[in-house]
């Protein structure tokens, strides 16, 4: 015991909160560069489609519509989790030096 610290106290943070101070964020790190990698590698996969409307005599065309492919959303929603736990932790971190 210092002279400034009560009976009981101590200002040494916890190993197991000095362990999560690590390893929080570099999953969270993690977690957004395999996403943008997945997103990125999915990006090129065709999509076809056609569409058949025999009474009418007009031709559809889909302007405007966004044909994403099931893994680049699912890299974006990696990305954007490991995004939101940064964002957190980084909340977190300047909340506890106030």
């Amino acid at each position: 015991m210092g002279d400034n610290n009560a009976h009981g106290e101590h200002n040494t943070p916890q190993p197991a909160r000095k362990l999560t101070a690590v390893v929080v964020p570099l999953l969270a790190l993690i977690a957004v560069v395999v996403g943008l990698i997945v997103a990125w590698t999915s990006l090129n996969t065709e999509v076809g489609w056609f569409a058949y409307a025999p009474l009418s005599n007009t031709t559809f065309t889909g302007n405007g519509v966004a044909m994403v492919s099931q893994g680049t959303q699912i890299g974006l929603t990696v990305t954007v989790l490991g995004l939101l736990v940064l964002a957190f932790w980084a909340g977190l971190a300047v909340g506890r030096r106030r």
